[in-house]
Order: C-alpha cells, then sequence, then structure tokens
C-alpha cells in the first residue's frame, strides 16, 4: 500500500494520460444504437444448394419431373434406328404368291455356314437360273422378306438394302451414332455458353421439325435435372430418368407391332415432343439456378441476397421468381481457358470415366432391343440399391471388374464351357457393362463443375458413343467380332480397373461451381477413414 503523501505510480502505457489542467465540458451522452439503425451483417454469396432451395420443394419436384417425362418419347428417336435396319430373312423372289417348301429347294442352292459348327441353309442372295440346277446367278426379281418381329417396312425392305447393298447398312448405323456424337459435343458446348433452358428450346424446335439434334435434348435435361436436386436426391432422381428410358423403349417395341412402315414409327416419336416447346414460355421451365449463379447477373444475385437476408423462409417461399426470368443475352459463365488447360486433376477424372464408358458402351451395345431393356432397368434398380450406400467410385469398380472377369472367362474357356456357363457369363458381363455406362454418365456430372458441366458429359458420351461403333463395324465384317470384344476390350477393362482407383468420391457431396471447385474433388488417401458428412469445397481436399 502506498501513503497519501507518496507519489502516484507511473503506468507502464505508452500512452500518457491526458493533462489534468485541462478542463472537461460536458459532452451529451448519445444514446445506444437501436438494432434496427444498426447495418445488416454481409452476407455470405449464395451456393448452387441454396439457389436449388429457394425455388421452394413444390416447384422444384414439379421442374424434376417435367425433366424427366421427356425421356419416354426420346427413347423412340434414340433407339429407334435398330428397329429400322433389321434385316429379316429373305430369298430371291420366285413366281407365285407362297412358294411351298419343295418350291424352294428346287430354285434356290443350298450354301454352306460361314462359320464353325454351323450346319448352312438355303441362299439368301443366289438362285439357279430358269429353274434349272445348271447355273447359279444372282437374285433377278428382287426378294421376298419374311417379317416375324419389328417393323413390316423399314429401309432394309424398301430399298432392298441386302446381299450386295448390305453394306449401306452398318453404314447407316455409323451416321447415326456420328451424329449422336456430333450432337453431344457441340450441344454440350453451347449450354455452358448459352444457358440450359436457350440450349434445350433451340434443340427441341430442331428434333420436331427435323428430327436431328434429338441427344442434345437428352444430354441438357440429364444435366439440369441433376442441377436441380439436393445431393441426397440425385442417385433417385437419375434413377428415374433412366426407368422412364426404358419405360420408352418398351412403348416403342408395342409402336412398332402397330406400324406399318419406319416414317409413321419416327412421326410417332417426334410429334410429342411438339408439347414440350411450351417448355419455352417464360417462367414454365426457368433457367438452371447453378448455371445462373455464374452468369454475369448483378441485379439478379442483389434481389436474391435481399430476400436471403430477410426473415422469410426460402424454402417455402413460393413467390420468389427471380429464378424464373431469362438469362440477359450479354450474360455468360466465366469461364478462363488458361485455367482450364492447367486443371489437371479435372483432365484426370473426365479421361479415366472417358475411358470407362468407352468401353462399356461398346460391350454393352450388342444384344436385341429386348434384351437391352430388360438390362437397363435391372441395372437402374442394382444401382439405387447399392450405390447411396457403399458409393460411386466402389460400385464403378466392382461392375468393371465384373465386365472384365466375364470377358476374359469367356476368352480363355470357352472352348470347355457348356452352353448354359457361356449365357450365364455372357448376360452377366452385358449386365454388369449397362451398369458400368450409366454410372459413368452420372459419376461425371457429379464431378464435372457447373461452368463446363456440358461440355464434360458430352464429352464422356461421345467417347461412348465411339464405343458403340464396334457393332456397326463387326456388321461390315459380316458379324466377325470375336477379337475386338474377347480380346481388345478384355484387356482394356482390366486397364479401365487400374483407372476408377485414381477417382474421387461424389456420395452426398454439392456439386462443385467453378474450375477451382472441380480442382479440389480429388481422390481420398486410401490407409484413413474419412467421414461423409464434411461438405466438398470447405478444404483442399475435400472430406469423403
Amino acid at each position: 500500500m502506498t501513503s497519501p503523501d507518496s507519489p502516484p505510480l507511473v503506468s507502464p502505457s505508452p500512452c500518457p494520460a491526458p493533462p489534468p489542467s485541462l478542463p472537461s465540458s460536458p459532452v451529451p451522452s448519445s444514446p445506444a444504437p437501436s438494432s434496427s439503425s444498426l447495418p445488416p451483417p454481409p452476407s455470405l454469396p449464395p451456393t448452387g444448394e441454396v439457389m436449388v432451395l429457394a425455388l421452394g420443394r413444390k416447384k422444384q419436384r414439379v421442374l424434376i419431373a417435367l425433366s424427366i417425362l421427356p425421356n419416354l418419347f426420346l427413347a423412340f428417336l434414340l433407339s429407334s434406328d435398330p428397329l429400322i435396319t433389321l434385316s429379316s430373312p429373305h430369298h430371291c423372289h420366285l413366281p407365285g404368291p407362297l412358294p411351298s417348301p419343295e418350291v424352294l429347294n428346287a430354285s434356290l442352292p443350298w450354301e454352306k455356314g460361314g462359320r464353325p459348327g454351323e450346319s448352312g441353309g438355303l441362299s439368301h442372295c443366289k438362285q439357279y437360273l430358269n429353274g434349272s440346277q445348271s447355273a447359279v446367278v444372282d437374285c433377278e426379281a428382287g426378294w421376298d422378306y419374311n417379317v416375324t418381329e419389328g417393323l413390316r417396312n423399314n429401309i432394309v425392305t424398301e430399298w432392298d438394302l441386302v446381299c450386295g447393298q448390305y453394306w449401306l447398312v452398318p453404314v447407316e448405323e455409323v451416321c447415326f451414332i456420328l451424329g449422336i456424337l456430333t450432337g453431344c459435343l457441340g450441344l454440350g458446348y453451347a449450354a455452358d455458353r448459352l444457358g440450359r433452358s436457350k440450349t434445350l428450346l433451340a434443340s427441341l424446335t430442331l428434333s420436331v421439325v427435323f428430327g436431328v439434334l434429338v441427344a442434345g435434348v437428352y444430354l441438357i435435361l440429364y444435366i439440369t435435372r441433376l442441377e436441380l436436386c439436393e445431393p441426397s436426391l440425385r442417385l433417385l432422381v437419375t434413377m428415374l430418368a433412366g426407368l422412364m428410358t426404358v419405360a420408352g423403349e418398351l412403348l416403342l417395341l408395342a409402336v412398332a407391332l402397330g406400324c406399318q412402315s419406319w416414317r409413321g414409327l419416327l412421326g410417332a416419336g417426334a410429334a410429342p415432343l411438339t408439347l414440350f416447346l411450351s417448355y419455352g414460355i417464360p417462367g414454365v421451365f426457368p433457367e438452371s439456378p447453378r448455371w445462373l449463379l455464374l452468369s454475369e447477373r448483378s441485379a439478379d444475385m442483389n434481389s436474391f441476397t435481399e430476400r436471403r437476408n430477410s426473415n422469410r423462409d426460402l424454402r417455402d417461399d413460393e413467390s420468389f421468381t427471380e429464378l424464373d426470368s431469362e438469362p440477359a443475352p450479354s450474360s455468360r459463365p466465366h469461364l478462363s481457358y488458361p485455367e482450364l488447360f492447367h486443371s489437371r486433376n479435372i483432365w484426370k477424372n473426365m479421361c479415366v470415366l472417358g475411358f470407362t464408358s468407352f468401353i462399356s458402351h461398346g460391350i454393352t451395345s450388342t444384344g436385341r432391343t429386348c434384351c437391352r431393356c430388360a438390362r437397363g432397368g435391372a441395372a437402374w434398380l442394382l444401382l439405387w440399391a447399392t450405390v447411396d450406400r457403399f458409393g460411386r467410385r466402389g460400385i464403378l469398380l466392382l461392375a468393371m471388374t465384373m465386365t472384365g472377369l466375364a470377358s476374359l472367362i469367356l476368352l480363355g474357356l470357352m472352348e470347355y464351357l457348356s452352353e448354359t456357363a457361356i449365357t450365364v457369363f455372357s448376360v452377366l458381363g452385358l449386365f454388369s457393362s449397362q451398369a458400368t455406362a450409366s454410372l459413368c454418365i452420372l459419376f461425371t456430372a457429379e464431378i464435372m463443375p457447373t461452368v463446363i458441366r456440358g461440355s464434360g458429359v458430352g464429352i464422356v458420351l461421345a467417347l461412348g458413343c465411339v464405343g458403340r461403333l464396334s457393332s456397326p463395324l463387326m456388321d461390315l465384317r459380316n458379324h466377325y467380332g470375336y477379337f475386338l470384344h474377347h480380346v481388345v476390350y478384355s484387356s482394356l477393362a482390366l486397364l479401365a480397373v487400374l483407372s476408377i482407383l485414381l477417382l474421387p468420391e461424389s456420395k452426398r457431396k454439392p456439386l462443385p461451381q467453378t474450375l477451382s471447385d472441380g480442382e479440389q474433388y480429388r481422390r481420398p488417401p486410401l490407409g484413413r477413414r474419412r467421414r461423409d458428412n464434411v461438405p466438398l469445397l470447405s478444404t483442399p481436399n475435400p472430406e469423403t
């Protein structure tokens, strides 16, 4: 303690005390600022998930349903080519309405089977000259067709694309697949630059009027549907859309039985698409909120921020209409091409998924339409039951492993297996390749950033079309594709199994928006257990 006469202690603070000689004038005390006069706290920019929730639950479900419904009729045009080019059993035209088997045996030469073990049959392209068996000539009066399935009149029966003209059928199939490939590449890029809604409307118009760019409609609806979903709904909604496509293929077979010509079949598929041109009406099918978040629309973003700072619940606000407006003509999402070229992780993921899509689509392109429908429906049900539980990467790895093993077993042990075993391994390989092909597209759409999601999914679909080219190329060589399907694809399937290990996991993760977000989507460490509930963009290496 200090005495009253002792000097006061000097404060260690470097700031000197105010001089005591200065009189202190009374200053009126200002009232404490009220909460209403305080400036609003700075709000974070809206994320893609918040933009989706701003639509409202009811409107979100309606838009998702509107994006699924066109798949029923898109399957008509995307899956009609096998029926249009189906070659029915045929033989040279003979006098009389229905030649008896005795007349056929006397008029047509017998040909041996082209493969070992085949007994052969009556010639499809030759006949005896003048009914005598002294000389054999090509068909002189055309062909008679025994149509037992599909269309009664397609391009093969209408223009006699058999025998010497059969090579035109694989050429048509190649052109059809190349058209899908071009549409996926071009319209995927257009969807990223011009917007989902504008590109969708243009593709629908061209599909209805000219019957082209149907693949672009399918692609744009796919990525828009995914961008309208929360992470927990993405797999379910994609599965429902896949089953709707399978239902469209089955309906296509039913319509084909009632149609007389291939023109009527294409008309039955294109006519219902006219109804979906109403998506161009403002407010019916608005622009993707995630794409709007990247476009240069400061007015809409400021309006959204003001609504977000209000006390209203955005989840149940049905009066929110900023997202219904069309984007400005000058609005473009920012895309840095130098940054894109240096985004090694994005390119790595795209190359791995594109390579896997090439193999899986190449293997699953074989088989009849009914078999493909059954495989497609079963594959989607299996993915729905397993992918959200075990992860995208794990199920993709399992499906590709099953595809490779089935191909290797058929390659090395076909001579020693029974017919039942060969059928079982063939069905297993085709089923697993179908599941791989479907999961590849979903995986790509989930890990590609919004700024290039259309282009990324389009590239992977285009590489799948390159794999599908193996089927018509086999037809050019009279169905000799053993080396391609059982040697080349088997070897590449094993390489794809190893490359899938380099992919990240996208289960229950928000969709990346920018290129920097996509670069953070990396493969998790193998020796460390990680959680699923950590947001994707919270750390440079997101938790899984």
